[in-house]
């Protein structure tokens, strides 16, 4: 007997979901690439696309994933020499100053650890202290994938103003974009780097730079042929919207997305529906710790992310419980990335939850079931009531 005979969950932090609307529009022969229905398509979906980020700018699409937005983003925008102030909250922002290192600048890293936000008060400090303006741009995430750590973007911009610094703001919200409130014009972002396989709910290999006139106007003029924007956010033909052949069943794939976030009610219902199946899983998890070793990484709800929770378990029994519930009940856990405590150098005793893009109450419900199934059947110590107070978030919203 096997109980996860059927279809499986990926509960990972991405590649998210794809909702099967999205793999039907993909699955079709390709379209004319210079003329009719595709180019059509683009030019209507672009204004939807920069509305998900909430945004009067431009945007630029890559056929990528989010390490290649990273590099655009850095490419059009700093040259061998410049500097740029990293604000790591966990993995993934520094590694996008290892990207920007790799193309010749210069990075001055601010690290708050795996369990902190970003403080604005350094930040401040930081850029008063660069007085002759050496600092070209602020690097940080919004959601820090590894850690679930989410960064007050407002209260960042607020910093930067403060020390009366000309930085350019630049945020990487690859897995909360369409998941997370995010006001890219409004919170005074300056560029916005974004992909297609979380909150977008589109399988990976399209990634986005979203930007505003600032950055347009500050544009490195020796950016390469693939990585320009310029003719991407204002293309003279068809092709070069993505420097060459484009995406089709990627783009085809987008459209379904987006039409799915219309329907819905807009980006704010997609928003709320995020924050509650996100204080479902907080709920199941704080009753598990009351009684055993599991502890969510980021104690204050205020700066969790509602796309992932990243969760310590002690000892080995992270990857123990993502293998049980896997191989038992067909719900695949993200691998704790990036952590590591004494005695586990591995982060075996860490693991993660994605709640991001096509999930609904069930889902969650489902995989928050299959986990206490998991905890039970390895004997790993466990508080009471947890599904209970994961419905209760449910009834109550």
């Amino acid at each position: 007997m096997n109980l996860s005979f059927g279809r499986d969950y990926l509960a990972i932090p991405g590649p998210s979901v794809s909702p099967e609307r999205v793999l039907n529009a993909m699955h079709t022969s390709a379209p004319n690439i210079y003329e009719g229905a595709l180019v059509d398509m683009v030019a209507d979906m672009v204004p939807d696309l920069k509305a998900v980020a909430r945004t009067q700018g431009h945007v630029a699409i890559y056929i990528a994933n989010g390490h290649g937005a990273w590099e655009a983003a850095a490419m059009n925008l700093l040259a061998p020499g410049d500097m740029a102030l990293v604000l790591d909250t966990g993995r993934f922002a520094g590694i996008w100053g290892t990207v920007c290192e790799r193309l010749g600048v210069k990075t001055q890293l601010i690290d708050f650890g795996k369990k902190s936000a970003v403080i604005p008060e350094r930040v401040e400090a930081a850029l008063r202290a660069d007085t002759e303006h050496k600092i070209k741009a602020v690097l940080t995430v919004q959601t820090d994938t590894a850690t679930g750590v989410r960064n007050d973007i407002p209260l960042l911009r607020e910093a930067i103003d403060a020390a009366e610094h000309p930085a350019l703001l630049m945020v990487d919200c690859i897995a909360s974009l369409a998941c997370d409130v995010y006001e890219m014009d409004a919170w005074g972002v300056d560029v916005t780097v974004a992909a297609s396989q979380k909150g977008l709910m589109t399988p990976p290999g399209l990634g986005f730079v979203f930007l505003n006139d600032k950055a347009r106007a500050a544009q490195n003029p020796n950016v390469s042929y693939y990585w320009d924007w310029a003719p991407r956010i204002e293309p003279e033909r068809f092709y070069q919207f993505f420097g060459g052949t484009a995406p089709t069943h990627h783009l085809l794939g987008l459209r379904a997305a987006l039409d799915l976030i219309a329907e819905e009610g807009g980006i704010e219902a997609v928003w709320k529906r995020h924050a509650v199946l996100a204080r479902t899983a907080w709920a199941a998890f704080e009753a598990w710790g009351q009684g055993g070793p599991m502890e969510i990484n980021v104690a204050d709800p205020a700066i969790r992310s509602h796309a992932v929770t990243a969760l310590s378990l002690g000892a080995h029994d992270g990857s123990r419980l993502r293998r049980w519930v896997q191989d038992n009940g067909g719900v695949t856990l993200g691998i704790g990335l990036g952590m590591s405590a004494p005695g586990d150098p591995n982060g075996d005793g860490f693991f993660r939850l994605g709640h991001m893009g096509h999930i609904n109450a069930h889902m969650m419900l489902g995989a928050l079931g299959v986990i206490e199934s998991g905890l039970k059947a390895l004997s790993i110590p466990h508080g009471d009531g947890a599904l209970s107070a994961a419905a209760q978030v449910i009834a109550e919203a």
